[in-house]
């Protein structure tokens, strides 16, 4: 019996911290990220310390000069001292307040000497890394099952707010970003770093960071984009040096030999089957949530594939390639070839040429996509 208070006392003291994390905002995980949740918090103090003295000297006065207690109003026109005092005053905070918000803004817009350059570039709806250093880069995707989204299975801890490939950085190194966009404005946000910097297509913004614990971050686009805005996470993981070095040097012998690879591929031909197999698994992922699972489009926005949609001419045909590596200008359909390799754009145009009833007996093979870009 003597346990309850003591544990109703730990479940309000849990509540209250939640609370405050949900309301206030996140103290985060850098050096800078302290410094603005501590400018925060001194400002807000000043805040409620003015708002107190000034409420409470309007009640006092509103209650002790009312006029039921007899109180005859003071007649006069001006009063210089008190005109003074209440510029001076104020003026003083807010240097007060300057002085600090000036130092903190500056350290955060301080991009110089980076141990690490990743640019970060956003598109409908996802986001690309590149490393500067390096020869690595890589698109990073919405990893959140669509049967989540959809209410057919139970949410994940971190639902819509996990990719398939996460940005890798170094502890206790700074690492500068890049931020650009390739169609509209994104906003590349991460609450435990402070970072959030608009992506506007033709312009470069910087920031920085420099995380000195290993762990795993998470942030969102802050800036609405379209239609799937609230697909777009962000997962950033910072690791040791050691184990950073390892991974950016595993991860870049691992591309190069993916791009030999995909060359030598180039002679190899599929089959029907294996190109169906490969190009619905591209499609669900890539191209569904546009043109939906059914390939019916939404009227007015994105095209259905199937039916009409897709034409048996083989002029068609290298339009069809035409269009899925490079891209419709002023539209939503975006280049994918920078994004899927030659073989995984042959293996979902075959799929899309083929599927619901589509039936072009059509197959598009590696070498096909690889003529095109090479136009």
């Amino acid at each position: 019996m003597k346990m309850k208070p003591l544990l109703a006392l730990m479940a309000l003291f849990g509540f209250s911290a939640q609370a405050q994390n949900r309301l206030n905002l996140t103290q985060g995980v850098t050096d800078v990220s302290n410094r603005v949740y501590d400018l925060h918090m001194t400002i807000f103090y000043i805040c409620c310390v003015i708002g107190v003295v000034v409420f409470g000297l309007m009640f006092i006065s509103m209650i002790r000069h009312r006029k039921s207690k007899g109180r005859e109003p003071a007649k006069f026109h001006e009063s210089v001292k008190v005109e003074v005092a209440w510029t001076i005053i104020p003026f003083l905070i807010l240097v007060g307040m300057a002085i600090p918000a000036t130092s903190t803004l500056i350290a955060m817009e301080d991009t110089s000497d980076a141990d690490v350059t990743v640019q970060v570039t956003g598109s409908q709806w996802k986001w690309h890394y590149k490393y500067f250093e390096h020869e690595v880069e890589f698109f990073s995707r919405l990893a959140t099952q669509q049967e989540q989204i959809q209410n057919k299975f139970e949410k994940s801890e971190n639902y819509l707010l996990e990719v398939d490939n996460p940005l890798v950085i170094p502890t206790g190194q700074k690492v500068r970003f890049l931020v650009t966009s390739d169609d509209v404005i994104h906003s590349w946000w991460v609450p435990d770093f402070a970072v959030k910097k608009d992506a506007n297509p033709g312009f470069i913004n910087e920031a920085w960071t420099r995380v000195e614990e290993p762990g795993i971050y998470r942030g969102q686009c802050a800036e609405l984009c379209g239609k799937d805005h609230g697909f777009m996470p962000i997962v950033v993981i910072a690791k040791e040096p050691a184990d950073y070095q390892k991974w950016i040097e595993d991860t870049e012998a691992e591309q190069i030999a993916a791009r030999e690879r995909e060359q030598e591929l180039l002679d190899m031909e599929m089959s029907m089957d294996e190109l169906m197999a490969m190009g619905e698994k591209i499609y669900n992922s890539t191209c569904a949530a546009c043109h939906q699972a059914s390939g019916q489009g939404i009227p007015g926005t994105f095209p259905a594939l199937a039916g009409e949609g897709v034409s048996i001419d083989p002029e068609a045909r290298d339009q069809h390639i035409d269009i899925v590596v490079n891209g419709v200008q002023g539209t939503a359909m975006q280049a994918f070839g920078a994004q899927l390799t030659m073989q995984e754009i042959a293996a979902v145009i075959t799929y899309e040429r083929n599927a619901w009833g589509n039936d072009t007996g059509d197959t598009v093979q590696a070498a096909d996509i690889n003529a095109v870009m090479n136009q």
